[in-house]
């Protein structure tokens, strides 16, 4: 007799969490990965002068080169996220085609000081029919605004949750890949 051993084996989803540079795409993996996240930090140099815009990314000194990687299990839903932080500068984006592949969903981080830099990623999931949530990440010195007030500036259709969050919080994090998980199984039949 064969046995039913579905339920031993979690339900694993690949998410991205994209948007622009330093809008806390490693500070989220980070903060919620229950494994050591791997990442791809190199110090940010004299080098970069010319090519990376730094305006009103604070005192950054790192940036991601390639991806950050975590881990996430929901026990009771018996689901495993497997999180693929993207780069956020352009002269790294090369590497999305290859971190989007098998993915089900994203968190395209926005920072409301520089809204505009979560276009890319926007467009980037939305060519591809990769279902996606703005996760409104909130800054020191930030704007304030209400989902709807981000939904239309960056002009995201209705039935895409747009949520407020912080990156540095695990539960916050949580909250978001929550929404997103939930998102995904509405919008597709898997």
């Amino acid at each position: 007799m064969v046995s039913d051993s579905s339920e031993l084996f979690p339900t694993a989803f690949k998410f991205l969490v994209a948007g622009g540079f330093g809008v806390g795409k490693t500070t989220f993996v980070r903060s919620v990965s229950e494994i050591e996240p791997l990442t791809t930090e190199e110090t940010l140099t004299v080098a970069s002068i010319g090519t990376d815009d730094l305006t009103g990314v604070g005192e950054k000194k790192t940036t991601t080169v390639a991806m950050d990687f975590g881990r996430i299990t929901f026990d009771p839903q018996n689901i495993v996220l497997f999180l693929f932080g993207t780069p956020g500068q352009e002269r790294f984006w090369f590497m999305w085609e290859d971190l989007v592949r098998g993915a089900l969903g994203a968190v395209v981080l926005a920072d409301t000081r520089r809204l505009e830099d979560c276009f890319a990623a926007v467009e980037f999931f939305e060519q591809r029919g990769i279902d996606f949530v703005i996760a409104v990440n909130h800054f020191e010195g930030g704007f304030h605004y209400r989902p709807e007030e981000v939904r239309e500036a960056l002009d995201i259709k209705p039935h895409i949750p747009v949520v407020m969050c912080d990156a540095r919080d695990r539960r916050s994090a949580a909250s978001v890949l929550v929404q997103l998980t939930e998102h995904v199984l509405t919008s597709r039949p898997l």
